[in-house]
């Protein structure tokens, strides 16, 4: 007699986060590359042992949120800080089937203003230690490029 799961995928990702006590675990060093032109990193520029010039190191936890991200980027770019300023997050990830780097994105913040993506947590992204993450930083005279998580409508 086979038995079958009843479990949707949509109820293996609506599962709780387990709670990190962040004064008992130690935080995981967050290698953040960021561009102020409003485009992600190509993904090649991450191969063969190489990263972007425009390093942050970052130390945090899993269960960090992408706002709280944002407000540590401000902290080392005063430009960023100026209200409407939008932020897109991209998981930077080595394909071990090909040999390269992928970018997945995860979400947008906007500088002083809520948003739906502002506590998706690193965890949450399937996040692993190793992995990169890149921001790429538009300025609020400048439309940020368009994508299938922010709809003109």
């Amino acid at each position: 007699m086979a038995l079958e799961s009843r479990i949707t995928q949509e109820e293996i990702k609506k599962e709780p986060e387990k709670p990190i006590d962040r004064e008992k675990t130690c935080p995981l060093l967050l290698r953040v590359f960021t561009t102020n032109s409003g485009r992600h990193h190509r993904p090649d520029e991450f191969n063969r042992g190489n990263v972007p010039s425009s390093e942050l190191q970052i130390y945090t936890w899993m269960d960090a949120t992408l706002k709280e991200l944002t407000s540590l980027v401000k902290e080392v770019y005063p430009e960023a800080r100026k209200k409407g300023t939008h932020f897109s997050f991209a998981i930077v990830f080595h394909d071990p089937r090909g040999k390269v780097y992928r970018l997945k994105d995860i979400g947008n913040t906007v500088s002083g203003r809520k948003g739906a993506d502002d506590s998706m947590t690193l965890q949450s992204q399937r996040f692993q230690i190793g992995d990169y993450l890149d921001i790429a930083i538009t300025p609020p005279n400048r439309a940020p490029p368009l994508n299938t998580r922010m709809r003109p409508f």
